[in-house]
């Protein structure tokens, strides 16, 4: 096919296998500590650390990242604080970095329209070389983390009180957990769009919990996913004239339907044969 000849088009689809294999691990650890939001709320306050750099001249992609990071380290500080409401930090975040984002763009009179479309909406069809070499690198430290802590984080998961009597460093693992979803949110943002950027972190570690029980199934079927979903998503786009973001979310919908579907037959089926 002619998109495969197309620079633009091998640099889209080298960041959505890296997407790809990335999303479904963070995505299953953020269902589980029951902070889905979390990745909407470090989104919408990115676009805070976006209007920032715009306003200050510089990079925006870095006062993204220090702002992102600094939010990750202070919603782990009021989650702590309303422990038994937790979605108090993420209302109060979310509304707060969107605030800030808005009186930021309002004060910066030099346009930069464009801009910000970008990281509202993302364009994942004009990702640089450097995007990608991010990506890259970002995958490659979130993978070896995953090898390294992956015990330690599936007892912090499950049980902060074990995790804590085993001697763990609970506050600082939540914290640089934290820290590496919004670093993570913040290299994706430009990509996929700050308004949809959650969806495609958390669709295909909740599809594939459909699908398999254990904790490694999840994550190995929720890669599967996300590899198809991105890559359907992106030739459709291509195919069809849409924006790339909104096409492999409606996809991941899709599969996320059909396996819901797959589940009711299977449970008739077996209900019938008992």
């Amino acid at each position: 096919m002619e998109m495969f000849f197309y620079g633009f088009m091998q640099r889209a689809f080298q960041a959505s296998f890296l997407i790809s294999l990335i999303a479904p691990i963070l995505g299953l650890f953020l269902i589980l500590r029951r902070q889905s939001l979390m990745a909407d709320t470090l989104s919408h306050v990115s676009l805070a650390g976006v209007a920032l750099g715009m306003l200050m001249g510089v990079n925006p992609t870095i006062t993204n990242l220090l702002v992102v990071v600094g939010v990750a380290i202070l919603l782990e500080y009021l989650r702590i604080i309303y422990r038994s409401y937790s979605e108090i930090s993420i209302a109060i975040l979310m509304s707060g970095g969107m605030a800030v984002a808005l009186v930021l763009m309002g004060l910066n009179n030099g346009g930069g329209t464009v801009s910000i479309d970008q990281f509202l909406f993302g364009s994942i069809v004009t990702i640089s070389q450097q995007q990608i070499w991010m990506l890259l690198i970002l995958t490659i430290v979130i993978l070896i983390l995953y090898i390294v802590f992956r015990k330690p984080m599936y007892i912090l998961t499950f049980d902060e009180e074990t995790a804590f009597t085993a001697g763990l460093p609970i506050k600082v693992m939540s914290i640089l957990f934290n820290v590496l979803t919004g670093i993570t949110i913040a290299i994706i943002m430009p990509i996929v769009g700050a308004l949809l950027v959650s969806a495609i972190i958390v669709l295909p570690a909740a599809i594939s919990m459909r699908l398999s029980k254990s904790f490694t199934g999840v994550i190995l079927i929720g890669i599967l996913i996300s590899v198809f979903g991105m890559i359907t998503g992106l030739m459709s786009s291509y195919q069809f004239g849409t924006p790339p973001g909104a096409t492999v979310t409606l996809v991941f919908i899709a599969v996320f339907i059909v396996t819901l579907s797959f589940n009711k037959v299977k449970s008739r089926i077996q209900a019938n044969n008992i």
